[in-house]
């Protein structure tokens, strides 16, 4: 039974009779769009990756950021609308620092990630408001808890990970993901395979140029969330350059 068109798509409130949402599926939608951001847990720390399209050769370099400082521990990754991925970053922030005067420590990922998901799954709730198109990863270290790492999506859905991508090329990065042992890995070893799944998954026919933005947070950086420094950034890409380019001569000499 198809519903599209029949006017249940005209309201978050409203059920389609095949028990569909159809505003919380096209926000979904958005998110597909968006270039892929990807997060992932290793064993002392969390490392995301963005893949940020470069729609202008006029644009400055380093603006519109995909990745967002939420908390001293914690960071964020989107995918989708990057003005509601703002307000969704404004609230988080809220969020922790409202946690910290109120109980005096840092907020657990956990707990924030639940926060804000409930303040997502509001939004698809009404007819007055729209769902927010986008989705995003949170990731967190601590001494006492370690690495951890959740997604949130439009729905309001809030899973843990070890590690997970969003945006159009999200399923090519899981399948990448899948291949690693970051169960073994440090950040400095991840950040480059991060850097290395960013350059594989990036369609060069469609989208010309992009910059990739990398962070982290683990025990490399003391429990803070920070970019990664610059001499590490051109290492990575370097290392995912020089990867691809040997993928290509191999698949040459095979033909």
């Amino acid at each position: 039974m198809s519903s599209i068109g029949t006017g249940y798509d005209l309201s978050a409130s409203t059920f389609s009779p095949d028990g569909r949402v159809f505003q919380v599926e096209y926000a979904m939608k958005a998110v597909e769009n968006s270039s892929t951001a990807i997060g992932i847990r290793c064993k002392d720390g969390i490392v995301f990756g963005v893949e940020k399209l470069v729609l202008s050769k006029l644009y400055e370099e380093g603006s519109n950021k995909r990745i967002f400082n939420i908390d001293r521990h914690v960071g964020m990754a989107v995918a989708g609308l990057l003005a509601d991925a703002r307000s969704l970053a404004e609230v988080a922030r809220e969020e922790a620092s409202n946690f910290r005067s109120n109980y005096g420590h840092d907020i657990p990922l956990k707990h924030l990630s639940d926060r804000v998901a409930m303040y997502v799954h509001a939004y698809t709730l009404y007819s007055a408001v729209r769902p927010f198109g986008c989705s995003f990863i949170l990731g967190s270290y601590d001494k006492d808890d370690g690495p951890q790492l959740y997604m949130v999506d439009p729905s309001g859905i809030s899973y843990g990970y070890w590690g997970c991508a969003i945006g159009k090329a999200k399923q090519a990065a899981k399948t990448e993901i899948e291949k690693l042992q970051m169960k073994e890995m440090t950040c400095r070893e991840l950040v480059k395979e991060v850097a290395k799944i960013i350059y594989i998954v990036h369609d060069e026919v469609k989208d010309k140029t992009f910059e990739l933005e990398l962070s982290w947070v683990g025990e490399i950086t003391n429990g803070r969330h920070e970019l990664v420094p610059k001499d590490v950034r051109e290492e990575a890409e370097k290392y995912a350059k020089d990867s691809l380019e040997e993928e290509d001569d191999s698949d040459e000499d095979n033909m």
